[in-house]
């Protein structure tokens, strides 16, 4: 049976500057930099404090998933300490941190224009 979700792909242009975004603005580590023989790496990062891991890697025919909407929410404790970490690293918002009856949660783009949620519990 089905125990968890092992990684999400995070569809990118550029891996090396996809790389330096997530390890130094997001701060995510390296759990594999490695070749597969040709113009892409496989690079899987870990979230500290996580199990799911995020890969840097977007499969040939998918190009136009790059830049787009992902559906990808990560929780964080604070959502408002956290926009003002990240803005401060110089990672862009498309929405700041809003209240909603649910939660909190604002929107921010990596280096390759893909759009993300942040929001608390």
């Amino acid at each position: 049976m089905i125990k968890s979700v092992k990684f999400l792909s995070i569809p990118v242009a550029d891996q090396d500057r996809a790389l330096a975004f997530y390890t130094e603005q997001l701060g995510f580590a390296i759990a594999t930099d490695q070749e597969m023989g040709g113009p892409q790496r496989w690079i899987e990062l870990r979230i500290p404090g996580a199990e799911t891991r995020v890969a840097l890697f977007t499969p040939e025919g998918h190009q136009d998933r790059v830049g787009s909407f992902t559906g990808v929410s990560f929780e964080v404790d604070d959502v408002t300490t956290t926009h003002r970490e990240l803005t401060g690293r110089g990672v862009h918002f498309d929405k700041p941190p809003q209240k909603q009856p649910w939660g909190e949660f604002a929107i921010f783009r990596d280096s390759e224009g893909n759009q993300f949620v942040i929001g608390s519990k």
